[in-house]
């Protein structure tokens, strides 16, 4: 596995684009594995789990507010992992960043 490349880069950037955009960086990561690339697909996985998650438990609870904090949290980590892979770096997002590439590592 290669520590950076620009493919890893690229792989990176793409895995934040959409849940399509997910599954192509996975594809590509699959293909040409990178250090860099492997840690954001995990990374946009772990946002995308919770943002769904949330979601329903908000649904549930159907407070419109709650609804609009959780979906500005997921936005807020979604920027923050597309900066870290813009940037061609591994700092994993607030809160459950570390957790992510603990539950995911077979990525």
């Amino acid at each position: 596995m290669e520590t950076t490349t620009d493919n890893g880069k690229t792989v990176a950037i793409i895995a934040y684009m959409t849940l399509i955009g997910w599954i192509i960086a996975l594809i590509m990561n699959n293909g040409n594995k990178t250090l860099l690339g492997s840690f954001h697909v995990r990374q946009s996985l772990g946002i995308i789990c919770v943002g769904v998650l949330l979601n329903i438990l908000a649904s549930i609870i159907s407070i419109p507010i709650i609804s609009y904090i959780v979906w500005a949290g997921v936005v807020v980590l979604w920027i923050l992992g597309l900066l870290s892979a813009v940037q061609g770096e591994m700092k994993p997002v607030p809160v459950l960043g570390e957790k992510f590439q603990e539950w995911f590592k077979g990525l």
